[in-house]
């Protein structure tokens, strides 16, 4: 798990809410490390492996507080359910190929200037974690 949140950290912010880490908490924790980008029933499967007694809306519950203490992030990818990654990932912006599915992570810098300008002109303040193209790939165009 290099490069994402260790366990001590986790536990420290979730002290900071007036939480423990759980051992349900500390498995969804490493399912979004490990898998990046997921959806709940992508973390759910990867608990299960290790906690097969873990259901689906104990992940849903997890994630919600996960999200409300800022250690992990939710993204609309695509129609359905949303996916989740680290809040320790770099901040960053979702390609998303509508005909092989692939995403892909760009920085916030590529997007930056539009970003600045609906500040400056509308007074809008986008959260880059949610925000996604749709399109094709360079494979698929």
């Amino acid at each position: 798990m290099s490069g994402h949140t260790t366990t001590p950290e986790w536990q420290a912010k979730l002290r900071e809410g007036g939480y423990r880490l759980t051992a349900q908490r500390q498995l969804v924790l490493e399912a979004v490390a490990n898998l990046g980008h997921a959806t709940p029933e992508d973390i759910c499967a990867e608990v299960q492996i290790t906690a097969q007694a873990v259901n689906i809306s104990t992940i849903y519950r997890n994630l919600e507080l996960l999200e409300e203490l800022g250690l992990v992030a939710h993204a609309h990818l695509r129609h359905g359910a949303p996916t989740y990654h680290a809040t320790t990932e770099e901040p960053h912006v979702h390609l998303v190929c509508s005909r092989c599915d692939a995403v892909q992570p760009v920085s916030v810098e590529l997007v930056d200037p539009l970003v600045k300008r609906l500040g400056s002109e509308r007074g809008f303040t986008v959260d880059v974690r949610h925000v996604t193209f749709s399109g094709l790939c360079k494979d698929c165009s």
